[in-house]
């Protein structure tokens, strides 16, 4: 049993860029998918598959050659939440801050865009 799945997704992709390794298996779970389809969608991952299993699983191919850091934020013992007027680009644009809303998973700009704030869930960048 993980105490923090979210963060077991982020040290799972972490560590396997870092180890050069092109695809990683992750357990799986909604709310781990829609990271995915986040990161996936920002270039970070090349692509992302469910497996269809007893316990299915998420395979994660990482691009080669690029190292991706990955930091969470808003941790079970702490949470950090921020406002809609707090909402800006992440590392001047090159990074990407995942928020979760009302409206469900999203980047931090399009989160100002739509004038939402929420829980700042990472950053990847």
């Amino acid at each position: 049993m993980y105490t923090d799945p979210i963060a077991d997704l982020l040290t799972r992709i972490r560590n396997a860029s870092r180890a050069n390794i092109t695809i990683c298996y992750i357990p799986y779970s909604k709310l781990k998918e829609s990271i995915l389809k986040i990161v996936q969608a920002k270039g970070f991952v090349e692509k992302y598959e469910k497996t269809e299993d007893k316990h299915p699983e998420l395979a994660v191919t990482l691009k080669e050659g690029k190292v991706i850091n990955l930091k969470r934020i808003s941790k079970p013992g702490q949470r950090i939440y921020m406002k809609k007027t707090e909402m800006k680009f992440f590392k001047k644009g090159l990074g990407v801050r995942i928020v979760s809303t009302s409206k469900g998973l999203m980047t931090s700009e399009e989160a100002a865009k739509n004038s939402l704030g929420g829980e700042v869930i990472c950053e990847i960048y």
